[in-house]
């Protein structure tokens, strides 16, 4: 253990891989034989060289210690954060058998940590100045706005046509349009400057021959979709909370509100979601003396991951501010100190409560795909060809979404199960159960799940 930092667990360093081909890469590169001068010091700073395709090795440093998170830099000339090489010689170091010495950084290593921090900082200092500049002139603001919702509101009012002639149609007839009449329609909503309305209807894009059932799944979207086009075209009417969660669905950004709230937050999640332009990162936060779960979202352009990144299972001391009516999201704000271990957990729920919490959750936002929860004694057990999370103090249980069937974090949940009651994080929604992160029995440290 380091004076200022902690050494991370194995678990703890894979849950930073932006994806599963850098967790695997990462893990390969995670033995001594590519590396060379590795080493960390006192004030958490780790480093080593590693042998790559080019002509000489690749220099890594990693500051386990930075009160922001993950601070990191690598020369080689991979894109995504953390990299290959970040993950390795990570993990190297979480195995604690003398492979990374303690000693001196080189001069490479404080260079290269140096120049991480100063951009860092100028990216910080950019995205101030950024926010202050758009606010300097509020009536040249309010014109834009006023600009941007009437491209909205036409873009809604062409949206309720289309809808009304898929149905007037039949829905048989969105199997045969294919998805280009979709693709169409969500280019279209992207000029009306409605990302959150186009990324729906790329959504029933892919519903038409999905399976059985899918004219029933069609006709759902579709009524969430003409839901939240009456909540835009009507939104004066509705109450100012809801006006704002409409106004979050459609797409229109907000800036962070409220006094900021200063807690020790646990990494409870970490996992990314792509498309072909932008790579999304989820962060779950737990506040272990408020006891509330938030959501910190960051972004990265196609190809690159978001270099925001916090180690599953460990706190941090930090102030965050509340988006309004955006389903629990919030905006990280100063941090105080670096991730540090906690002995603290997330209060627990039966099955029953977690599917009654979702349903409370969607009469304040309709649009709702999942709620966070912590199923406090759950025991995964086969379900026929699915899964399910069966309450071990209850005759309920949750079924696993589909997605979480297919992935590995299933066999690793149900090994550290054993058949015993599990503690369990995840997201709770109409398709089922995603587990993120698991406890065993007694003080171990967090499993990621995703």
């Amino acid at each position: 253990m380091t004076e200022h930092g902690v050494r991370w667990s194995a678990e703890q360093v894979l849950a930073l891989a932006p994806d599963a081909a850098s967790r695997e890469a990462g893990g390969r590169l995670g033995a001594a034989g590519p590396w060379s001068q590795t080493g960390s010091s006192a004030d958490g700073t780790v480093w080593g060289l590693c042998k790559g395709g080019g002509s000489g090795p690749y220099r890594t440093v990693v500051d386990t210690a930075d009160a922001s998170g993950l601070a990191c830099a690598c020369s080689c000339p991979s894109r995504k954060v953390p990299c290959k090489h970040v993950l390795g010689l990570l993990l190297l170091w979480a195995e604690g058998d003398g492979a990374v010495p303690r000693g001196e950084p080189p001069a490479w290593a404080v260079q290269e940590r140096k120049g991480s921090g100063e951009r860092a900082a100028e990216r910080r200092t950019t995205g101030a100045e950024g926010s202050s500049s758009g606010s300097a002139d509020p009536e040249a603001a309010r014109r834009r706005a006023e600009r941007r919702a009437a491209r909205i509101t036409a873009g809604a009012t062409e949206l309720e046509q289309r809808l009304a002639d898929l149905l007037r149609g039949g829905l048989a007839a969105a199997e045969q349009a294919g998805y280009e009449l979709w693709e169409e329609t969500a280019a279209r909503m992207v000029d009306a400057q409605a990302p959150g309305l186009a990324a729906r209807v790329r959504e029933l894009g892919a519903i038409p021959g999905s399976g059985p059932g899918w004219p029933v799944r069609l006709l759902e979207e579709c009524a969430l979709l003409h839901l939240l086009d009456q909540g835009w075209l009507g939104r004066e009417r509705l109450p100012e909370e809801l006006a704002a969660t409409v106004r979050s669905r459609v797409g229109l950004p907000g800036a962070a509100q409220g006094p900021p709230v200063r807690d020790r937050w646990l990494v409870l999640a970490q996992y990314d979601t792509a498309d072909a332009k932008l790579t999304t990162r989820r962060i779950w936060l737990y506040g272990t003396a408020s006891r509330r779960t938030a959501l910190l979202l960051s972004y990265g352009a196609a190809g690159r991951a978001p270099e925001l990144a916090l180690p599953v299972g460990l706190a941090l001391d930090a102030e965050v501010s509340a988006y309004p009516g955006a389903a629990g999201r919030v905006a990280l704000g100063e941090r105080f100190a670096p991730p540090a271990p906690t002995g603290a957990r997330p209060e627990g729920v039966t099955t029953a409560e977690a599917a009654a919490r979702y349903g409370e959750a969607l009469r304040a936002d309709p649009w709702l795909e999942s709620v966070p929860v912590t199923l406090e004694r759950v025991v995964p057990v086969p379900d026929g060809d699915s899964w399910q999370l069966a309450d071990a103090d209850e005759d309920t249980a949750l079924p696993l979404a589909p997605a979480a069937r297919s992935r590995p974090g299933l066999w690793r949940l149900v090994a550290l199960s054993g058949g015993a009651p599990v503690k369990v994080f995840g997201e709770c929604g109409h398709r089922g159960f995603t587990p993120l992160t698991a406890w065993p029995r007694g003080e171990g440290d967090a499993v990621p799940l995703y």
